[in-house]
């Protein structure tokens, strides 16, 4: 597969993904269609963003937010979020039970690649406490917790991949520095299968792989997101696999090719570029 061209600049800001959200502000509807409201006078002098306001309210909505019994931000599970997760597995399942015998069919050993940030591990509470702004301190506190809540159905996914004889890798943006904390999380709500170091990839900055030569050596990273994902992918596949799924809750986890179909799933709170 061709490897596709990566954007260069990474932004980590609050954004809806295509997830199925409607988004109607009333006030900017107007404002673009140049029809002037009241103490404004120049209905074409510009086109203003969506209220910051009204958004959290639909992401909020979209997630079926309340906090718990411990103040955590959860998730619904009856939620349009987790509707359009629900939609997303069940099409996976029947992939994964039409493509497993193709993949051996090409001598190759079938496998899904999964990332772990909202793939897996949900961060919702912590977006929704940060005012969804990214702090690199606040981040790796967060992280090292070890405590974030399963993204509704992937678990079960993870182990009905391993349960039809795909093997499963992780290729995450998470640091070295959180291998312990990731593995730890993982295996709370239920993710026990491949959590070692030749299944679970994370971000090595200091000592970089190298298969990631092109863009990384010892002591100096300069891997765009898409660049470090789709080169660990392509790395697997020389390991004689045939990914035949990939999924990621950002385009860039997924984008790059070395892999034969790609799953987004629902994330409205970043974007990762």
């Amino acid at each position: 597969m061709h490897k596709l061209s990566p954007k260069h600049k990474q932004k980590r800001v609050a954004a809806v993904a295509a997830t199925g959200i409607a988004v109607a502000v009333a006030g900017a509807a107007l404002y673009g269609t140049g029809v002037a409201s009241a103490g404004q006078t120049s209905a074409n002098s510009t086109t203003e963003p969506q209220n910051i306001g009204l958004l959290v309210q639909q992401i909020d909505t979209y997630y079926g937010a309340k906090p718990d019994a411990n103040g955590v931000y959860q998730a619904s599970p009856d939620s349009p979020y987790a509707k359009d997760l629900a939609r997303i597995e069940a099409d996976a399942k029947k992939y994964i039970d039409n493509t497993v015998h193709t993949a051996k069919q090409k001598h190759a050993k079938p496998a899904v690649v999964f990332d772990i940030d909202d793939t897996l591990l949900l961060s919702f509470d912590y977006e929704r406490r940060t005012n969804y702004t990214y702090n690199s301190t606040t981040w790796a506190q967060y992280v090292a917790q070890a405590d974030r809540p399963a993204v509704f159905g992937t678990p079960e996914l993870v182990k009905y991949a391993k349960s039809k004889g795909v093997e499963v890798f992780y290729n995450s943006g998470l640091t070295e520095a959180q291998r312990s904390a990731a593995v730890e999380n993982l295996k709370k709500i239920g993710v026990d299968i491949n959590l070692d170091a030749d299944h679970m990839f994370l971000k090595d900055t200091a000592n970089p792989p190298s298969y990631l030569k092109d863009c990384a050596v010892s002591g100096s990273w300069k891997c765009t997101t898409v660049q470090y994902k789709s080169g660990t992918r392509k790395h697997i596949e020389s390991l004689g696999y045939d990914i035949i799924a990939n999924f990621g809750d950002q385009y860039s986890d997924l984008d790059g090719g070395y892999a034969d179909k790609t799953y987004k799933l629902p994330n409205p709170t970043y974007f990762v570029g």
